[in-house]
């Protein structure tokens, strides 16, 4: 009489197997919703929570000439498809470059200590936003009279890094009126003390003009953060 008998082996037990197809694809939309939920939460909250703080601003869904929806802008940016790390791309009006501005310095530092940013190094007349912040060429240079205006990247506000070039904006507009901008400029300090906070459209192009009677600073950069749909301006004016 034998003595011994037969056991069926358990089947091996995948990932796919304990959980049933419901399952997986209720995690999947969960996951979905986080991404999602991550990226739209900052901009909702900069438009409700930030934005209405601005001595200006542009109404989310019109622009200020009354033509066009949000929904036309967001489809003609898909459409272009522009490379904004380069500040040609900043303008939807077809804009020329200024000639070289004539100085012997090419890059000075920029100080925001209320924002961490420490000595980022700005180009003149550069058009890189991966690597630098820029100086727009033939706007005032820091401590002359004018309007100096330095263009700088910005994303998702939660990838801030304010030693990343492309995310060194992104917080920017948590400044209020009375903060301060250091700028070295060939080997001088200059200190700014912020003003107004307001936004502009993509074709309002008054952000870049000269008025010689007084020393100011423009940081631009796009808004909300993580979209292209308009420009933040930061003005702030020298002080003693």
């Amino acid at each position: 009489m034998a003595l011994y008998g037969y056991r069926k082996k358990n089947p091996r037990r995948t990932v796919f197997k304990i959980f049933s197809k419901k399952q997986v694809s209720f995690l999947l939309s969960v996951m979905g919703m986080i991404l999602i939920g991550n990226a739209v939460v900052p901009v909702l909250s900069y438009q409700f929570r930030y934005a209405p703080k601005f001595g200006r601003i542009i109404s989310p869904l019109i622009y200020p000439e009354g033509r066009e929806s949000l929904s036309s802008i967001v489809a003609l940016a898909k459409e272009e498809e522009r490379d904004y790390t380069l500040i040609s791309s900043w303008f939807d009006n077809s804009v020329s470059r200024p000639g070289d501005s004539l100085s012997k310095t090419a890059f000075y530092q920029l100080s925001i200590p209320k924002l961490g940013i420490d000595k980022a190094k700005v180009e003149i007349g550069g058009e890189n936003l991966k690597q630098t912040l820029v100086h727009y060429n033939d706007t005032a240079f820091p401590g002359k009279l004018g309007n100096a205006v330095i263009f700088g990247h910005s994303v998702l506000p939660q990838f801030f890094n304010p030693e990343n070039y492309l995310t060194i904006f992104s917080t920017l507009y948590r400044l209020r009126e009375g903060d301060e901008i250091l700028i070295n400029f060939d080997g001088v300090d200059y200190r700014y003390l912020v003003e107004d906070l307001f936004e502009v459209s993509p074709k309002d192009l008054s952000v870049l003009e000269q008025h010689y009677s007084e020393r100011r600073l423009s940081l631009i950069t796009c808004s909300p953060p993580g979209t292209y749909l308009r420009r933040l301006v930061v003005k702030a004016r020298l002080v003693d």
